[in-house]
């Protein structure tokens, strides 16, 4: 491969470092140039444009990937996009950054508005110039010559694995957008604007066909992971099959559209407690509180139930958020009585907090219509939160 990663290069003499060795994570974005990149020709000298041999197969390769893709482009903006439609290929894009600005500052730009981490984030462009200003501003950012455009899907780097909802992830963000501007033209209180959205939160068990979204949802979320562990396939479907254990997926609708799954929980039964072992949430839905609302749902089970609820947390450089919402729900590391009668947690990271929590009954949101399975009488029905 000859695009940029930045700071790539290795000490030969030393041990590596076990961080620098590891696998680094999908792409979730890919910024494209346009000038002699996404087309052939340069836009502002009136060039008979055409794509890129071989562009289409990737655009809509990583968009049946779920990868989204967007623009960072010297252009003026409605002539740029005037042409990409044009081409048929503006639908592919999201938040487009097409103006004189430095291209590293667009593709942060990008990054900051999906909510993404950098080195999620991969930049195209024909220039040597430019990807090297971008690697240089932003190191963790993947950098591709423009030559490389019709190979990128075969890279591993654009290989996630693929769920349903990775299919539907260019329209859930679009959705995103949509919601968004309404918020913005809306006059009136936030509980308000949330309560006109007409959310549905349904709490499910997993089942087998719901493994790889629940897999990708530990791998890519990180501001919203209680602990940032990865539990892959052959980990859940172990899960599954365990009568101790509860693997809980989240989804959410609205009068926009769905989100699709955005949470999951793996909840361990033992005689005295629930250990919340892992809770995550996708970061599309951090603005909405889904994670608190998620978190006292299983409160409210566990207070029905008679039971004492521990939760795992490990701080990462991104969960401070989640770490907020433990706290908020009253979970702290005082020692209680309830701990001595439970086992040994051997999979829980060696560098987490066991958190503790006495529960209470907890009332339903009232922005939102939430329902569940019934875990503290252990028939399972689906009922309303209330």
């Amino acid at each position: 491969m000859t695009g940029m990663a930045g700071s790539e290069t290795a000490d030969t003499t030393s041990t590596p470092d076990p961080a620098a060795t590891a696998p680094r994570p999908a792409v979730k974005c890919l910024v494209w140039d346009l000038d002699n990149t996404l087309w052939q020709g340069v836009l502002l000298e009136n060039d008979d444009l055409e794509l890129r041999p071989g562009v289409l197969k990737t655009l809509r390769a990583l968009d049946e990937r779920g990868i989204l893709q967007s623009v960072a482009s010297r252009n003026e903006y409605a002539d740029a996009w005037a042409r990409l439609e044009a081409l048929g290929v503006a639908e592919y894009f999201v938040l487009p950054h097409i103006g004189w600005g430095r291209k590293s500052d667009a593709v942060r730009a990008v990054a900051e508005q999906l909510n993404f981490a950098q080195d999620t984030i991969a930049f195209i462009d024909d220039q040597h110039t430019e990807r090297a200003e971008v690697a240089y501003h932003l190191p963790d950012v993947r950098c591709y010559d423009a030559a490389e455009a019709a190979g990128l899907p075969d890279l591993a780097d654009f290989s996630p694995s693929v769920t349903t909802d990775a299919r539907r992830r260019r329209a859930m963000y679009q959705e995103k957008f949509r919601r968004e501007a309404a918020q913005s033209e809306f006059n009136g209180p936030d509980e308000e604007f949330l309560r006109s959205l007409d959310m549905r939160l349904h709490i499910a068990r997993a089942a087998a066909d719901d493994l790889a979204r629940v897999e990708e949802l530990t791998l890519r979320t990180s501001q919203m992971n209680a602990t940032g562990v990865h539990y892959s396939d052959a980990d859940l479907r172990a899960l599954l099959t365990d009568p101790d254990h509860e693997v809980l997926v989240t989804t959410v609708e609205d009068r926009f559209g769905s989100h699709g799954a955005v949470g999951v929980a793996l909840l361990e039964r033992q005689p005295a407690s629930w250990r919340l072992k892992l809770l995550a949430t996708s970061c599309r839905v951090v603005n909405f509180g889904i994670g608190s609302h998620v978190l006292r749902w299983i409160a409210d089970q566990a207070a029905r139930a008679g039971v004492h609820l521990e939760a795992d947390f490990r701080r990462t450089e991104r969960n401070r958020i989640m770490e907020v919402a433990y706290r908020f729900a009253g979970f702290d590391t005082k020692p209680c009585a309830c701990q001595d009668a439970r086992e040994p947690a051997v999979d829980a990271p060696a560098d987490a907090q066991r958190l503790h929590l006495v529960p209470r009954r907890q009332a339903a949101p009232t922005t939102l219509a939430a329902s569940g399975p019934v875990l503290w009488s252990g028939d399972g029905t689906t009922r309303p939160w209330a």
